[in-house]
């Protein structure tokens, strides 16, 4: 049965309501979360920032959907994921010992990889059969369970979440589900999503692309728009980062220039052209740089990375980071006092503009449709400039810094509150 929650008691403005006006056991506070992803740290980390920002980093549970991989799976990632997991488990069945199995399964033997960016050692798949029971049996003692999803494997089992614990739980769908949005409770998006609707996307999109691409109506009640990607880039983190990371990076010549390197998307597409694009901008500007930090993505290009690496290893000014953990990238944020980003990563960027420094962008020219919409919102924010290698790093700007996963966090507790439920 669901607690009663009595009125306030008269006069009482301001003070703290006592427990037993609460609900008795505290049924109506949501303390704990349940975070759905799909093994790219872009996801996740855009999950555990909207939970940071909720106070809920220290009562939560990450799960990971995971898709068969090798041999023929890397030609059905577009299928549902349930009917790729049902084809891949017929496949290996049917072609077990059989010379067509290397087919199925390719050469290397499938696993699954832990994302070490996380802190956690073992994630495992989501059984939503026992996170509804848990919901459900837990609720009266525990009160209402988050819900944050992000990716689009990730649909199926937060929507059905939803639909078997609807009081008991409040299900975030982070990154537009392209239909059918009243499965979530909130579904967070960027608002460049919505590119193809405007009077820009109408004349450069095809018509015949569009209904993949984009969202077919404007948002709805139930859609918080964000500037970028939500990220766990928050004050208090960059603090810890400092501290952390301070031995190694308070001591270098400043000012201190960090360059990240992503790859190449469908939207952004380049290669090593951009590669030596970089390396002639960046020599250009040493001069004013005290030292430089380069770091490259998981989807980096070798060909770009070999070049990048070739041209500037054991240069005296510049270190690159080759991969082994600590992986440095949230000290650069704290301790970076300017940045050169691909113009392909929208989780870099927005990390980046969180912290307020200068930022420059190198390949916009490659992006198209909502990626260009994304990097003009930047540029009239005044967030970010255009690397050409022609800055003097040594000077700055101000702006106001991406605040995404606060402004997120804030609409999810005006909306939760609809319900009679706080976030403790």
């Amino acid at each position: 049965m669901r607690p009663i929650r009595l009125p306030e008691p008269p006069g009482v403005d301001g003070m703290e309501t006592p427990e037993i006006f609460s609900g008795g056991g505290g049924a109506t506070v949501v303390r704990r979360a349940v975070l759905i992803g799909n093994g790219s740290p872009g996801a996740e980390n855009q999950c555990l920032g909207l939970a940071r920002a909720l106070g809920l980093a220290d009562n939560l549970t990450l799960y990971r959907v995971t898709r068969p991989r090798g041999g023929i799976n890397e030609w059905l990632h577009f299928l549902p994921i349930s009917l790729h997991k049902f084809i891949d488990q017929v496949l290996r069945q049917f072609f077990h010992n059989t010379r067509f199995a290397i087919v199925v399964q390719g050469r290397k033997p499938y696993r699954v990889l832990n994302i070490g960016s996380v802190g956690l050692s073992t994630i495992l798949e989501p059984d939503v059969k026992k996170i509804v029971t848990v919901a459900r049996d837990t609720y009266e003692k525990e009160g209402p369970t988050l819900v944050v999803a992000c990716g689009w494997d990730t649909i199926s089992y937060s929507s059905l979440i939803r639909k078997l614990a609807s009081d008991n739980v409040f299900v975030i769908q982070i990154q537009h589900p392209r239909s059918r949005l009243d499965r979530f409770d909130l579904v967070v998006t960027p608002r460049h999503d919505y590119y193809a609707l405007t009077a820009s996307g109408q004349q450069e999109i095809p018509r015949l692309f569009r209904r993949w691409i984009t969202p077919q109506e404007p948002p709805r009640n139930n859609v918080v728009l964000t500037v970028g990607a939500l990220h766990q880039a928050d004050s208090a983190a960059l603090r810890l980062a400092a501290i952390a990371w301070h031995d190694e990076l308070a001591p270098l010549p400043k000012p201190l220039l960090v360059v990240n390197i992503g790859g190449p998307t469908r939207n952004c597409k380049y290669g090593v052209d951009l590669a030596k694009q970089l390396i002639s901008s960046l020599y250009n500007v040493l001069d004013s740089c005290g030292s430089v930090r380069i770091s490259f993505s998981r989807r980096t290009p070798w060909k770009v990375a070999d070049i990048v690496f070739k041209e500037f290893a054991g240069h005296p000014k510049v270190y690159i980071w080759n991969g082994e953990e600590p992986n440095p990238h949230m000290g650069h944020l704290a301790w970076g006092d300017a940045f050169v980003i691909t113009a392909d990563s929208i989780s870099m960027l927005s990390e980046a503009c969180s912290a307020g420094k200068p930022v420059y962008v190198i390949g916009t020219e490659h992006c198209k449709w909502k990626f260009s919409a994304f990097h003009k919102t930047l540029r009239e924010r005044g967030a970010v400039r255009p690397f050409t290698g022609l800055e003097d790093i040594s000077n700055s700007w101000s702006y106001a810094p991406l605040n995404d996963a606060i402004e997120v966090a804030t609409r999810v507790r005006e909306v939760i509150a609809e319900r009679g439920w706080t976030v403790g």
